[in-house]
């Protein structure tokens, strides 16, 4: 039966060293950026002491995809994570447009975030923010990673624990800390709001909680992927939603005027440490941006490498390197095209369609979820080790959740995501084309 899915060759060409915790890493890492440190006040501005519950709910949203996500991938154990199963399910060109919007995605989150590190770090290093010193400095970073990820995956791994526990490590000292400190009044004053308030607050919620679809991207470095991603799926989200949560709290109790400020996490913890406390969470701020870097040449390398494999883009960027076992030309070319869209601002631009393109991953991966489950694929793909429970509601809801991303979106991010859409579109076909005409 054709499925869209071609299995891979069975050589190995990629070391399959991850482990749980390493996956369960990466999610943490690629969810837990800038936007925590910023998200307090701005869901705040919008439906005030309601915001504990939308955290709350946003965190079950979260975790109605994330239960789809670890249905399919427990089926799987190849380099790809949402482009596969997509393509599994609805075939090639379905599962191309989830992976090229994935990586997409990947490309302008991580020069959009870069951006941001000159900025907090001028605070302490001025001459870092303008000019020459700005430009060393960003393509040092992105040249430092990308070797990092060149020259092997643990080097890779290690470098996303280590940096996902230190930002870890300020955000629970400001929350065991703060949590003595919190005030009730502020959590009473539940005022009435808005459709249009609540529809911003859970659109920058649901956004703010996304990442967590790269886990299983890099299961084909996966020592045991089909059990290894269901296990990171739920306990990423899980944490993130309790870490994301509890911060909320802290800021929400002890913060007053929340809602005007624009450091929120840093000002709160001022108020109850002092300056130190500042300085953690400032510092917190930039390590907390630099691991989601590190996360984003390992995840969006290995995008652009599964689509090269599977013979969606030119096979050259599936090219691994001899020693290091690793997708050498996918990082290069991935960390190249960052670094140039970080400098050049235009990722500004590209950066308005991921609200489609996280669309087209959650939706594409809640139907996948139903269709692999019919019969006609029992003997085609692996039975799912994990799966989801209440039958199709979960599946449902997950795409729901998608819907909400799509209703929220602006008229230019609708633009700009079916813009990338249509050039992923040309891109496939093209590459058709061009395989071929090889071919003949």
């Amino acid at each position: 039966m054709e499925t869209g899915f071609s299995k891979l060759s069975s050589k190995v060409t990629l070391r399959r060293i991850l482990g749980r915790w390493d996956l369960t890493a990466v999610g943490i890492n690629q969810v837990i950026g800038s936007g925590i440190f910023l998200l307090p006040s701005l869901v705040t501005a919008q439906v005030g002491a309601w915001s504990v519950m939308a955290f709350v709910l946003a965190g079950l949203a979260s975790m109605l995809v994330a239960l789809c996500f670890a249905e399919v991938g427990s089926r799987f154990k190849e380099t790809g994570g949402p482009y596969l199963y997509t393509r599994a399910a609805f075939g090639r060109f379905v599962g191309f447009e989830v992976g090229w919007m994935q990586w997409i995605t990947r490309v302008t989150s991580w020069a959009s975030v870069a951006n941001g590190i000159p900025l907090a770090l001028g605070f302490y290093v001025p001459a870092v923010t303008t000019g020459v010193s700005r430009t060393v400095f960003m393509v040092a970073l992105f040249l430092i990673l990308a070797a990092i990820n060149y020259r092997g995956i643990q080097q890779a791994a290690w470098t996303v624990n280590l940096f996902t526990i230190s930002k870890l490590v300020p955000l629970v000292v400001f929350i065991a800390v703060g949590l003595f400190f919190v005030q009730a009044e502020p959590f009473t004053r539940l005022t009435s709001i808005s459709w249009s308030q609540g529809s911003t607050a859970a659109l920058l919620l649901i956004f703010a909680f996304g990442g967590f679809d790269v886990i299983p991207v890099p299961s084909g470095e996966s020592s045991n992927p089909r059990d290894q991603v269901p296990f990171a799926m739920i306990s990423a989200v899980s944490g993130v939603t309790l870490v994301m949560l509890l911060a909320h709290v802290v800021a929400l109790g002890t913060l007053p005027g929340l809602a005007q400020s624009k450091t929120p996490l840093a000002d709160s913890a001022f108020l109850f440490m002092g300056t130190s406390g500042a300085i953690l969470i400032g510092v917190g701020a930039v390590i907390s941006m630099i691991g989601n870097n590190a996360g984003q040449v390992l995840t969006g390398s290995r995008m652009l490498f599964a689509l090269s494999e599977n013979g969606d883009l030119p096979h050259v960027l599936a090219r691994i390197h001899p020693r290091f076992q690793t997708p050498s030309m996918a990082i290069l070319v991935t960390t190249g095209l960052s670094l140039g869209l970080a400098l050049s601002g235009s990722f500004v631009v590209l950066a308005t369609a991921s609200a489609v393109a996280r669309l087209v991953v959650y939706a594409g991966v809640g139907a996948a979820t139903l269709r692999l489950r019919e019969a006609r694929f029992a003997g085609v793909l692996p039975t799912a080790k994990f799966r989801t429970p209440f039958g199709a509601i979960v599946p449902i809801l997950a795409i729901g959740v998608s819907m909400i991303i799509l209703i929220g979106a602006s008229r230019e991010q609708l633009i700009a995501g079916f813009g990338a859409l249509l050039i992923g579109a040309v891109v496939f076909v093209l590459n058709n084309r061009l395989a071929i005409s090889a071919s003949r």
